[in-house]
């Protein structure tokens, strides 16, 4: 499959004409096929790529100790709305990892790379995030530790990041808290995206979207003819955030609780669930849009993974686990799914992004950035504390793959050895990437 179950709960679409009972299972699925708006690309190409080259390789590597780990902190306040309603199904809930089960490597500095920097004694933290420099360390690692502090609080993210020392941030074991369907939906959750969509897609509250709720519907051409009219970032934008919508109904269908009993629960694919979502004729058109969406997605996030190759082949960096072997060899495996990333031969053309007035492009470069962002604190509100995981996981892998496109030129400058000043990730960014992209 494309991608793996990503689980903040969806919306259910409204209720629309079926046709006759059992329509849908005995039509064939419409494939989606054909070529890319806005790219080169077509989705044959992307399938064979992902199906039988990356995906294996990238599964792999997200079993690994270094990309399992998430530091989350799930007890922010939403700061939109005073709604402090969590949802009360049992699956909704995290299990966070009690502290020894988490890697030393990890645990003592879970957004350091070398074995140097996370060998630092645990009361150098506070005085490194002030901006002191512990004068025991070489002159390269000074620079470094001042690096990354800089980094922490920098201007060129896309993410409301959490705070990793709060003392409410824990370490969660993705793969003890996989993603699926959970029961969160209805009310709560369509005001999520409602406010996703209708607040930070550059979308004027008159241009309805295609089967909102309660809303006259002209079979979207109203809304398509604004989107064919914007700019390209922006139409960009939209269709980024309606395959990120589409791959978590899709992951939820796919991962469905399907039976419930005191001796066991079975979760798999619940194909009316798909249908109701994506079926050409359900959705009158739409679902078909919203998986070409979805490639759109996976093309932005593959385009990252290629340019961002220089900065993990820079003899200083490691996925620093504290076990050297291992740690080795995940590194490996990590630099063969880049060069994999980039030998794919129609790459998304990020060039045409901000390409015009220099006053104008880094104007909306900055609009853009920042609606992101309000959409990254909105997952904050999201009342399933796994549903808000998975929300917080995917967007900041979405935010990061966004800031690596926008650094290109600061990639390119980076020195082989020694402190990059211009360009930084995070570990929390790059186990969000690529966890996102593995998505």
């Amino acid at each position: 499959a494309l991608l793996r179950a990503l689980g903040f709960a969806a919306l259910l679409l409204p209720v629309v004409p079926r046709g006759p009972p059992g329509a849908a299972e005995r039509r064939c699925f419409c494939q989606v096929t054909g070529h890319l708006d806005d790219c080169t690309c077509d989705v044959e190409t992307i399938d064979a790529f992902n199906n039988y080259k990356l995906f294996p390789r990238l599964n792999e590597l997200l079993e690994s100790d270094y990309f399992r780990y998430y530091k989350v902190n799930l007890k922010k306040p939403c700061p939109f709305w005073n709604d402090n309603s969590h949802c009360g199904i049992r699956d909704c809930a995290v299990k966070p990892c009690p502290s020894d089960d988490v890697p030393d490597g990890i645990r003592s500095g879970s957004y350091k790379y070398s074995e140097e920097a996370n060998n630092l004694a645990e009361e150098c933290e506070e005085a490194k995030r002030l901006g002191a420099v512990d004068g025991s360390l070489s002159k390269e690692t000074q620079q470094a530790v001042l690096q990354w502090t800089q980094h922490d609080d920098s201007s060129d993210s896309f993410c409301e990041a959490d705070d990793i020392y709060s003392p409410d941030a824990e370490y969660v074991d993705l793969l003890l808290n996989p993603e699926r369907y959970t029961g969160y939906k209805g009310p709560d959750a369509w005001k999520i995206w409602n406010s996703i969509y209708e607040e930070n897609c550059f979308k004027p509250q008159n241009v309805k979207r295609p089967l909102a709720s309660g809303r006259g519907d002209d079979g979207g051409r109203t809304f398509y003819k604004w989107l064919k009219g914007v700019c390209v970032e922006k139409r960009a934008f939209y269709k980024l955030i309606s395959g990120l919508h589409a791959s978590i109904n899709i992951h939820l269908s796919a991962r469905y609780l399907l039976q419930d009993t005191w001796s066991e629960k079975k979760w798999g694919p619940n194909v009316t669930e798909f249908q109701q979502r994506f079926d050409e004729v359900i959705t009158r058109g739409e679902g078909p849009r919203r998986l070409k969406n979805l490639y759109f997605l996976y093309l932005i996030e593959l385009r990252a993974l290629s340019k961002v190759l220089p900065f993990f082949e820079r003899p200083g960096f490691q996925l620093y686990t504290g076990n050297k072997s291992h740690d080795a060899e995940m590194r490996n495996q990590l630099l063969e799914i880049l060069h994999l990333a980039k030998s794919f031969p129609l790459h998304f053309d990020e060039n045409s992004f901000f390409a015009g007035n220099k006053k104008e492009a880094a104007k909306l470069k900055e609009e853009f950035r920042l609606h992101f962002k309000n959409i990254s604190k909105i997952m904050d509100c999201v009342g399933c504390f796994k549903c808000r995981l998975w929300g917080k996981l995917q967007t900041q892998g979405l935010g990061t793959a966004l800031k690596i496109l926008f650094s290109e030129n600061l990639i390119e400058k980076m020195p082989e050895s020694g402190p990059s000043y211009g360009f930084q990730l995070t570990r929390q960014e790059i186990v969000a990437l690529f966890n996102a992209f593995g998505r």
